[in-house]
């Protein structure tokens, strides 16, 4: 198992550890219900340094993203960032990702998911005919989540860059707590506002940084977060989970994705995409939530009144905001209008759930 450098503090702050994506990762410290909260109302800090960073640089770069990327790259202006996803030949994804524009049709950096780090390169660097400068930085850049509505109050003395009034998916580039060239980023996984931060793990930047976070935020209430709580909290807000919600199976528009699909320029699969749009997809990806007291699981079968398989289950929780279990999963077209009612399959019994509207909260 691999460390990030920042698994010492979390053992120290006596945080349940398990094995994700290959990295040795805090699961909970303080309960997974209590950090949930503390995101939900105030703030808390996520280590995700274990995610991947490619940064893309040439005269070619941005042909390059436009050609592995669902979403318009070429929309993006310096300091901004979009969300994407990068299909493969059969429509299916192969990861979604961050695209960050750090030069105009220079120089971008890609935020990929931890398990898909190799996968990713592997893929994006079979399109590159036309020699783009690519470094996997990942090992050497440390990514600290800081969520919450109080996150960038905290903060903001930390840094002369104005977090306060950074919009949601853009990003600034400067000195935070001391350590210059740090990137503070207006994005996250939990629907609650808060900024990313990267920077790269030398000098003892990585101790320095999460000292000073804690130092400054622990009076004000500020906590560690486990993945555990990572997960409950994007659920909430309907955000799709790679491995999940969507994998090298499922195609864009089933998952939701169609505004994050253009057609205005060519990639990877579009003809089959397009053709899927025309068409209309058969089944969709869907949020529920239980009528029955139980939890689903991933890979519960979604059935219909009858008994009949109409789906299956990716994602299910007990929501920690709302006091009860939900879901997300895959539905023949017919079942997936609002307020449908759907049945999931706990060992020998049905338990009825209802189609619901994402976001959760």
């Amino acid at each position: 198992m691999k460390n990030t450098p920042f698994t010492q503090k979390h053992i120290a702050l006596g945080a349940k550890m398990a094995e994700f994506a290959g990295y040795n990762m805090p699961i909970s410290y303080s309960g997974i219900n209590d950090e949930h909260a503390a995101v939900r109302t105030n703030a808390g800090v996520f280590d995700v340094s274990h995610m991947g960073e490619f940064i893309l640089k040439g005269e070619h770069a941005l042909d390059l993203i436009q050609r592995v990327t669902s979403n318009d790259a070429s929309k993006l202006t310096a300091g901004k960032a979009q969300y994407s996803c990068l299909p493969n030949q059969e429509g299916g994804i192969v990861d979604d990702l961050l695209v960050y524009c750090i030069e105009e049709n220079k120089v971008y950096m890609l935020v990929v998911n931890a398990s898909n780090i190799e996968k990713d390169w592997n893929w994006i660097s079979q399109f590159n005919t036309n020699k783009v400068e690519m470094h996997n930085i990942s090992d050497k850049t440390c990514l600290l989540a800081i969520q919450g509505p109080n996150a960038t109050k905290m903060l903001q003395p930390l840094t002369d860059i104005d977090i306060l009034n950074l919009k949601y998916y853009t990003f600034a580039k400067g000195t935070f707590a001391g350590v210059d060239n740090v990137v503070i980023s207006a994005t996250g996984y939990t629907g609650a506002g808060g900024i990313e931060i990267y920077f790269e793990d030398r000098d003892g930047c990585a101790e320095k940084i999460w000292d000073a976070i804690f130092n400054i935020g622990t009076p004000q209430g500020l906590k560690p977060i486990g993945l555990g709580a990572r997960d409950t909290l994007r659920l909430e807000m309907g955000f799709c989970l790679y491995g999940n919600d969507i994998d090298d199976t499922t195609s864009p528009l089933e998952a939701g994705l169609g505004w994050i699909t253009k057609f205005t320029k060519d990639f990877t699969a579009r003809p089959i995409i397009e053709k899927q749009k025309a068409a209309g997809v058969t089944r969709k990806l869907v949020g529920f939530e239980m009528i029955d007291k139980g939890i689903p699981r991933y890979h519960y079968d979604i059935k219909d009144a009858a008994g009949n398989k109409i789906g299956f289950v990716t994602s299910g929780t007990q929501a920690p905001s709302l006091q009860k279990a939900i879901g997300m999963g895959y539905v023949n077209l017919e079942h997936a209008a609002l307020d449908t009612e759907i049945y999931i399959g706990v060992r020998d019994k049905l338990l009825k759930a209802k189609v619901v509207k994402f976001p959760f909260v």
